[in-house]
C-alpha cells in the first residue's frame, strides 16, 4: 500500500469542532512558490545533468545492485536547496526495504528540521537486465530508470500539494554507489523546464 507524503500540519489541517475558522487572506504568489519548494524537499531521492547518460558509468566500480543495497534498514540524511543554492530544509529518512523476487518495497519515513514528518512507499520492479520502474501514491504514472556501473538514473513526476492545489513537478534523479554501505543521491526538481531546486542525500546501509 502506498502513502502520500503528508506533513503533520496537513494531518491536522481541519478546524476543531469547538472553533470557527477565520477566512484567510489570499497568499501572495511568492509564498506559494516557497511552499512548492519546501514541498519538493519531501521528494525522496536525487539527480544531475540530463545530458549525461547512465552508460558513461558502466565501467565504474563497485557495481550497483539495487536489490542488495536497498535491503533491510537504510538510513539517509538530506538537504533541499532552492534555486539560489540556499538550504531551506534539512531532513532524515528511515527506510525499511524488502523484496519478493524482482519486486521491491521501499517504505520511507521522513523527519524534517521543522518537526514535521512524511511517508512514501515505493514499489520497484525490474523490467529488463538493467531497467527498472517504480510507483508510489504521489507519483504520476511510473518512474523509469536504468542502472549502469555504480550509477542509477531515473525520472518521474510528483504530485505535490501546495496551498490547496496539486503541482506536478519533474524529478531528474541520480544515485551513485560509493562503497558497499554508502550511496550518494542528487535530484533536480523542475516545472515547465525551469529549475526549482535540488535535493542531496547520503544513504547508509545498516550492517
Amino acid at each position: 500500500m502506498n502513502h502520500r507524503i503528508r506533513s503533520d500540519t496537513e494531518a491536522h489541517a481541519g478546524p476543531c469542532p469547538s472553533t470557527r475558522r477565520t477566512p484567510r487572506a489570499p497568499q501572495p504568489a511568492a509564498a506559494s512558490r516557497r511552499r512548492l519548494l519546501l514541498a519538493g524537499a519531501g521528494a525522496f531521492a536525487l539527480a544531475g545533468c540530463a545530458a549525461v547518460e547512465p552508460s558513461v558509468y558502466r565501467a565504474e566500480r563497485p557495481a550497483l545492485d539495487l536489490k542488495r543495497f536497498f535491503d533491510g534498514t537504510v538510513d539517509a540524511w538530506g538537504i533541499f536547496q532552492d534555486r539560489s543554492g540556499k538550504v531551506v530544509r534539512r531532513f532524515t529518512v528511515l527506510m525499511q526495504c524488502s523484496w519478493s523476487g524482482d519486486v521491491g518495497t521501499l517504505d520511507e519515513l521522513f523527519r524534517y528540521s521543522d518537526g514535521t514528518t512524511g511517508r512514501r512507499v515505493w514499489t520497484l520492479r525490474r523490467i529488463g537486465a538493467d531497467l527498472w520502474s517504480g510507483i508510489a501514491e504521489d507519483v504520476i504514472g511510473e518512474a523509469t530508470g536504468a542502472v549502469a556501473g555504480n550509477a542509477f538514473h531515473w525520472r518521474y513526476t510528483l504530485a505535490l500539494p501546495v496551498d490547496g492545489r496539486i503541482w506536478h513537478v519533474d524529478m531528474d534523479d541520480w544515485m551513485y554507489l560509493v562503497d558497499e554501505r554508502v550511496m550518494l543521491n542528487r535530484a533536480v526538481m523542475s516545472k515547465f523546464g525551469v529549475r526549482l531546486g535540488k535535493v542531496t542525500l547520503a544513504f547508509t546501509r545498516r550492517t
